[in-house]
């Protein structure tokens, strides 16, 4: 199969292994943070990292949609469910997150909340056509691979002229967060793996900016294992020859300019937020999306009067520190133990792209 077979060949992955290890400088440690939480299954997926020679490191970063959200958000939805009997419909990943009071989207539903799992936002949109005596919201997360969808969806909402959908955008933005992570390292990094699919939408110019800015090299990688190794051997020849630049690993997908028609949709629509507060990187400026107010009859939050409210998170939980950098899934007392795929604490446990759920699901404990 044409890009799958090619890219997990594991001849291949032990010849280009072979020559990380002879190009890796052995009186030196290379920390290299994959942001992306695709990139972090991967590894764990196919055990990349016993493939690496010992003093090149992969850290995880904050780049899982899910786990970035802070439990505030996800308390947001589940009162628009609860107490204002809405229709809410939200990305599987979503519906296990732990919120507060022991709650989670799927405990409010069992509550009796009308809280539905939907495949596309357009599926909340069809929802609102077939049933317009519903209030259905749609619960919109995701990086810049998924604000462009739900741009669509407002735009067609709004062609319709349906007067029952909005959406509560939490849609969070990626240099913002990287520049957040490098303007304060839990560790010393040398350089990034940048994202697949955020940088098909947004290419693979802007983070030209970043590298120059703190000196640090960034591969952007596909998800495919000889992509990830390419990526890293990258990194290793940039970090040799004391480079800092932008070099695309996946150039199949990623254009320097990016995808330009979803960079339309999303300006249309959406405008920065002053601050946003993530799961680990604390308030963070100009780092998410909200909608703009040429489009606010479909903005949940105002519709509905429901503001924000942060809410500490679980107190042995080291999600946080997972998503900076600071620890390793392992390193939580509560991994593998009090929580697990089944029993999640903490979000990074939860979501297909979770580092914690990474280890768990491919034995990496």
């Amino acid at each position: 199969m044409k890009y799958i077979d090619e890219f997990r060949d594991g001849v291949l992955a032990q010849q280009m292994a072979a020559s990380i290890r002879a190009e890796a400088d052995p009186a030196r440690t290379y920390r290299f943070m994959e942001f992306c939480g695709g990139h972090t299954h991967a590894i764990s997926r196919y055990g990349l990292s016993d493939l690496l020679p010992d003093n090149v490191r992969m850290i995880h970063g904050p780049g899982c949609p899910v786990c970035v959200l802070p439990i505030g958000r996800v308390d947001q939805a589940i009162r628009l469910a609860l107490d204002h009997g809405v229709t809410l419909c939200a990305y599987g990943d979503c519906l296990r997150v732990p919120a507060s009071h022991g709650l989670s989207l799927l405990k409010a539903k069992a509550q009796g909340g009308d809280i539905r799992m939907v495949y596309s936002c357009m599926d909340a949109v069809t929802l609102a056509q077939q049933h317009p005596e519903k209030q259905v919201v749609f619960f919109a997360i995701g990086f810049e691979t998924t604000a462009p969808p739900t741009a669509v969806a407002i735009q067609r909402a709004a062609a319709l002229g349906l007067d029952n959908f909005s959406v509560i955008c939490c849609h969070v933005l990626t240099l913002p967060a990287i520049a957040g992570i490098l303007d304060a390292p839990a560790v010393p990094l040398d350089g990034l793996v940048g994202p697949a699919h955020v940088s098909i939408v947004i290419g693979s110019q802007p983070y030209e900016a970043v590298a120059e800015r703190y000196g640090k090299p960034i591969a952007i990688a596909g998800f495919e294992p000889l992509d990830v190794l390419q990526a890293i051997r990258m990194l290793i020849r940039q970090v040799n020859a004391g480079r800092a630049v932008v070099e695309n690993e996946y150039t199949r997908a990623v254009e320097p300019a990016g995808n330009r028609k979803a960079q339309a949709a999303m300006a249309a629509v959406f405008t920065r937020r002053e601050t946003f507060e993530w799961r680990g990187l604390g308030t963070l400026p100009d780092s998410a999306l909200r909608i703009r107010s040429t489009f606010a009859a479909f903005d949940a939050e105002m519709r509905f009067d429901a503001p924000y409210s942060p809410v500490p998170d679980h107190k042995a939980c080291e999600c946080g520190a997972i998503l900076r950098g600071a620890k390793a899934p392992q390193a939580c007392k509560l991994f593998a133990t009090v929580c697990t795929p089944e029993n999640p604490l903490g979000s990074c446990m939860v979501s297909s792209e979770g580092a914690c759920a990474a280890h768990y699901t491919y034995g990496r404990r």
